[in-house]
């Protein structure tokens, strides 16, 4: 169990549109801009391993990008190179963080202040979602994939305890990086649940069927 005050108050960021990591959830990623190589080499030489995964957002009338306030740190788990450079990676996540504000300076990459304090139950223990119905759950699970032409161990799937069903659904399913963000922020796993059968439904059906409880 990691406690907040073994987190660091600095953390290199990973703005990657789409891209979601959950506390306790594993995320593999592939790594080949120069600048997040050097992000990577950064992170292994530090006794935490850190990094947070955010969504960018537009800035209304301007090409640039900003940072939505809430994103997740993982910890470096996993590690390999590629005969050509490129790092293979898993992250663990840890926590949600909120950005207090950016750092500028010298390095290549992005990085924040990270707030841990709003998010202590990431901190804890796996969570359950005793008001999940798995069958009806199921149900609109399989139509939903069937509709984007998605395939998964169904077996493995319904035999995974709440919060890895879940959390792994709101990660791999295809849905806007907004989405992905109202997921991440979600404060239960039961409220989290409640969205990813919102967004599935919307998917299917315009967002006019009853929500799946």
């Amino acid at each position: 169990m990691t406690r907040i005050k073994d987190l660091p108050d600095v953390i290199p960021i990973f703005p990657l549109p789409g891209a979601l990591l959950l506390p306790r959830a594993r995320l593999p990623l592939h790594i080949f801009e120069p600048r997040y190589l050097a992000m990577i080499e950064d992170c292994m030489k530090t006794p935490q391993r850190l990094l947070g995964m955010i969504q960018s957002r537009d800035l209304p009338g301007s090409e640039e990008k900003t940072l939505h306030s809430i994103g997740c740190a993982g910890r470096l788990t996993a590690f390999s190179e590629t005969e050509d450079g490129r790092y293979l990676i898993t992250l663990t996540g840890i926590s949600r963080f909120r950005v207090r504000k950016e750092i500028t300076g010298f390095a290549p990459y992005r990085r924040t202040e990270a707030d841990w304090a709003d998010f202590t139950r990431d901190q804890g223990h796996e969570e359950k979602d005793p008001g999940l119905d798995r069958d009806r759950f199921f149900d609109l699970l399989q139509r939903f994939f069937t509709m984007h032409q998605l395939s998964t161990d169904w077996s493995s799937l319904k035999d995974a305890e709440d919060e890895l069903l879940i959390n792994s659904l709101s990660m791999l399913c295809p849905f806007e990086p907004d989405d992905k963000q109202a997921l991440l922020e979600a404060p239960s796993l039961e409220t989290r649940r409640e969205t990813l059968v919102m967004l599935m439904e919307f998917g299917l059906h315009g967002g006019d069927d009853e929500m799946v409880q």
